[in-house]
């Protein structure tokens, strides 16, 4: 294995990708999980052929670090002597729970099938770049709410009906919506949106498609006044050679193509405002008890974040076994969801979980603080984020009620979204963000290594200045910028 792929691009076991402490391979098991006994395999052979560092992304992937260019293929192997099948190609993600969760407005997994298996259709696999995905969330306990997508399908019930939202470029809360179909029409819509992105070259996204692009896929619909698009709506896909067959009524597709103006219609307000989430509110976080049908129960356990040696992973997945857990599925949200054992085991293991220094409760500081590998794993980082967030985390758990983004460099890899506070490793240490993404300027420095010590100095602030009743994130932006820089380089 002697190319290895750039970075911004998916590290797949065929292509991993060079950091600072060796090559990173990403994988997905096409099931969604593993037997523990397969995931014991699979840490000793990370043992063997990398650092022993393991990681779940924040969008529920499996990480090895550590490789080199001698034993990547040597894991490569041994994952398929294994036999665990990995998905390649564009990713379609659905959630965790999916087709097992009693609460779920519908399962995803067919429909996600059939995306995939359009995408292959239409040659669009290697036409579109390594970043591109579609999120199909059937609802209920565990929603994709969090995890960005180019194209998002959710299934929201219509008076008696399931029908689906397809929105594109973004998240539940700020995609924009294009219409609500049955399902079938929705898979079109997905498919005619990634051929779009992919006519724009392998650096596009769907954020990149225009305003007439956008209106001609949503705008029949709203034209002729239907919740449910025909089958004459989006062209068909040739299984052959994946080219458009258009129909006798033109699509949405054959006018943005053949340049035609599309009707003058206002583009589908955005998700939040059509309230585009499920049953339940706010998503919730992976950790904690899940009700499966049966009284059966699943119990999500979450890596702090998202990384922890292999041997704590050999022994709580030997723990798993012992209990009776007959299969673990990795979770967005740097989570691990343990399914079969017994409701009574749950609380053993559990306490295995947080004896090897797991999160096992949804209130756990370490859950509000979003850190990169920072250095030295990544060679683009400037300080050390882990040992930040954890020493940050136990040190002001009473004022953690926002997410605090550490972040080795400006690149903001853990939280690309803005936050109200920022650590970001630089030229001139560790700068201090307020209100803003990593990529912002810093408001103030301090040296990388003292980092805590200056959060420490904005916790006390926080605490003696905010009103009875006010958040640690409303007293932030009451107080603004330039208060918190001065007291984050105070001495």
């Amino acid at each position: 294995m002697n190319a290895f792929s750039r970075r911004g691009a998916c590290p797949a076991l065929s292509a991993p990708m060079q950091t600072g402490d060796g090559l990173l391979v990403r994988l997905n098991p096409v099931d969604g999980g593993f037997t523990a006994k397969l995931l014991i395999a699979l840490a000793e052979s990370a043992l063997r052929h990398g650092n022993g560092i393991m990681e779940v992304t924040a969008r529920g992937s499996l990480q090895i670090r550590g490789l080199t260019a001698q034993t990547a293929p040597l894991l490569a192997a041994e994952v398929d002597a294994l036999g665990i099948a990995v998905r390649t190609g564009v990713p379609v993600e659905t959630g965790p729970l999916a087709g097992i969760d009693p609460r779920e407005i519908a399962n995803p997994r067919p429909v996600a099938e059939r995306i995939r298996a359009a995408i292959e259709e239409a040659g669009l696999t290697q036409r579109l770049g390594p970043k591109v995905s579609v999120v199909v969330d059937g609802g209920g306990q565990l929603t994709l709410d969090e995890v960005t997508a180019d194209v998002r399908l959710l299934a929201v019930r219509a008076d008696k009906d399931t029908v689906w939202r397809v929105s594109v470029a973004g998240d539940g809360r700020n995609a924009t919506l294009l219409a609500m179909v049955d399902a079938g029409a929705a898979r079109d819509i997905a498919v005619a949106a990634l051929r779009m992105i992919a006519e724009k070259g392998r650096e596009a996204h769907a954020r990149d498609l225009s305003e007439r692009q956008m209106m001609s896929l949503a705008g029949w619909l709203r034209l002729t006044g239907l919740r449910e698009a025909p089958p004459s709506v989006l062209p068909d896909i040739s299984p052959t050679r994946g080219e458009i067959a258009h129909s006798r009524s033109p699509s949405p597709i054959s006018m943005a193509e053949e340049e035609k103006p599309t009707p003058e219609l206002p583009i589908s307000p955005q998700v939040g405002e059509m309230s585009g989430r499920t049953e339940g509110g706010a998503s919730r976080s992976p950790i904690g008890l899940f009700n499966l049908a049966g009284h059966a129960l699943a119990l999500g356990i979450a890596l702090p974040f998202g990384s922890m040696p292999a041997q704590k992973m050999i022994a709580l997945a030997k723990s798993a076994l012992t209990l009776g857990t007959t299969e673990i599925r990795l979770a967005p949200g740097r989570a691990l969801l343990f399914l079969g054992q017994p409701p009574h085991a749950n609380q053993s293991l559990q306490d295995t979980a947080a004896a090897l220094g797991f999160v096992t409760s949804p209130t756990d500081p370490r859950t509000r603080v979003a850190a990169c590998p920072g250095t030295p794993a990544c060679a683009s980082g400037r300080i050390a984020t882990r040992d930040l967030a954890e020493t940050i985390a136990a040190e002001n758990a009473d004022i953690l009620d926002f997410i605090l983004h550490i972040s080795g460099c400006a690149k903001g890899c853990a939280h690309p979204g803005p936050a109200p506070l920022t650590i970001v490793g630089g030229e001139n240490g560790a700068g201090l963000v307020v209100n803003a993404t990593a990529k912002a300027l810093p408001a103030g420095y301090r040296p990388g290594y003292d980092a805590a010590r200056g959060i420490s100095r904005v916790a006390a602030m926080i605490s003696s200045a905010r009103f009875q009743g006010e958040t640690a994130a409303a007293c932030l932006t009451r107080l603004g910028p330039a208060a918190i820089a001065k007291t984050y380089q105070q001495e």
